[in-house]
C-alpha cells in the first residue's frame, strides 16, 4: 500500500514538474513564467521528495530529502526574485506579453 502512494505521489509530483516546464515554454511574459515554474516545480519536488521519504522509510534520509526541498525553495525563491527584479529595472511590466 505504501509503495502505491508512493508511486502516485512520484506521478503527480512529476506532473507537476512537467507542467512548470510547459508553463514556462507557453506563457507570455517573464512574470508569468517566473510564476508557473516556481509554484510548481517547488510542488514537485515535494511530491517527490515525499514519495521517495515513503519509500526508504529510515528517519535520516527522511530528514535528508525534506532539507533539499527547502534548500531547493529557497533558492528558488531567491533567483525568481533576482530574475523579476532584473526583469522589472530593464523594461517596467506593461501588462502587455513580450
Amino acid at each position: 500500500m505504501i509503495d502505491l502512494l508512493a508511486l502516485v505521489m512520484l506521478l503527480a509530483g512529476c506532473f507537476f514538474v512537467f507542467a512548470g516546464t510547459v508553463g514556462m515554454l507557453r506563457l507570455p511574459d517573464v512574470y508569468c513564467r517566473l510564476h508557473a515554474l516556481t509554484k510548481a516545480d517547488n510542488l514537485g519536488l515535494l511530491l517527490i521528495c515525499l514519495s521517495l521519504a515513503l519509500l526508504a522509510g529510515r528517519l535520516r534520509i527522511t530528514l535528508l530529502l525534506l532539507l533539499i526541498w527547502l534548500l531547493a525553495l529557497l533558492a528558488s525563491t531567491v533567483s525568481a526574485h533576482l530574475i523579476a527584479r532584473h526583469s522589472r529595472a530593464r523594461r517596467p511590466p506593461t501588462g502587455e506579453p513580450q
